[in-house]
């Protein structure tokens, strides 16, 4: 083969028309080949950007965020790749009269992208409220729908967190920003551990004070900066109920406190001679009654009665 007739070849197979023949610049196997390498310049480019902005991200990660720097240097990629996108576009002659048909023949497919989108959508703007906002971080103990959870990572679509049990939850963002959420630790971490314990009515109720007052203030994990405090907060049927309340620098260790603080109350009245009471009922009868039953009761089983004889007619 001549090389003349190579060159012919190619020029027909760069000049094929892959689609929109009727249109006043259809597409051809070139244009969608200078289209597929503008695309990749702009990725390329997206790529030197971010590498040379990553360190200044650096320096400004104790001011903003290790979040929000991340969902800056992913907006400048997606904003030099939807330009990059759009001088394909232009270079190749496609304009968006010429995508109209391609539109309309695909309006139910749209449609069902862009339900689809505005999820996605929502997730990405709320990544970005929370990167701005810094309302929720990595580490932050969190409760979401009745749920405490741990921080792990805040991304830009999703949050990342754990249970208490170790498993793995992922969170869209939007939830975090459109419901409310409880941080323990937006402020400072300190957390309120409260134990209720009841005691007879027939205890010494100073004595009772004072003994859940020591026990508390014998913790040695609690928070010094906050005093123990001790309610008497219920008149029960069966007790009187008491309150005990501390404070912790960890919320995420508030059930194994919440114990160590019962635990402690526990052995403190026992060590006093205090009774922690529990549920019972007490019975008062009618004097009559009271009599007869006594009465009833002393005289014994009744005589049981001979069984018939079947021969009796």
């Amino acid at each position: 083969m001549s090389p003349e007739s190579f060159l012919d070849q190619l020029r027909a197979i760069l000049d094929f028309v892959i689609f929109g023949a009727e249109w006043d610049n259809p597409v051809t196997v070139k244009d969608l080949l200078v289209a597929t390498v503008i695309i990749f310049v702009a990725n390329l480019a997206s790529r030197l950007v971010r590498r040379a902005l990553r360190p200044l991200g650096e320096k400004l990660k104790p001011l903003a965020g290790d979040t929000a720097v991340r969902v800056a240097l992913r907006v400048v990629h997606w904003v030099i790749l939807l330009f990059g996108v759009v001088v394909a576009l232009n270079t190749v002659g496609v304009s968006l009269n010429s995508l109209t048909g391609l539109f309309t023949a695909g309006a139910v497919v749209t449609v069902a992208v862009g339900f689809a989108m505005q999820n996605i959508a929502q997730n990405f703007v709320s990544g970005a409220i929370l990167a701005a906002e810094r309302t929720i971080k990595s580490d932050d103990v969190i409760e979401v729908e009745g749920q405490v959870l741990r921080v792990q990572s805040v991304g830009i679509r999703t949050t990342v967190a754990r249970t208490r049990d170790d498993e793995a939850i992922i969170i869209p963002n939007s939830l975090l920003v459109q419901n409310p959420v409880k941080n323990f630790t937006y402020q400072d971490s300190i957390y309120r551990i409260r134990s209720r314990v009841g005691v007879s009515y027939g205890s010494d109720m100073r004595r009772v004070f004072d003994t859940l007052r020591q026990a508390a203030e014998a913790l040695e994990w609690r928070t010094r900066a906050m005093s123990p405090r001790i309610f008497m907060s219920e008149f029960g049927d069966s007790s009187v109920v008491f309150e005990v309340s501390v404070w912790v620098m960890d919320p995420w260790r508030a059930p194994q406190r919440r114990s160590d603080l019962s635990e402690a109350i526990w052995f403190a009245l026992k060590d006093a001679g205090v009774t922690i009471a529990f549920p019972q009922l007490d019975l008062h009868l009618d004097p009559t009654v009271s009599a007869a039953l006594g009465a009833r009761s002393g005289a014994g089983p009744s005589p049981r009665s001979p069984a018939p004889d079947p021969g009796d007619g």
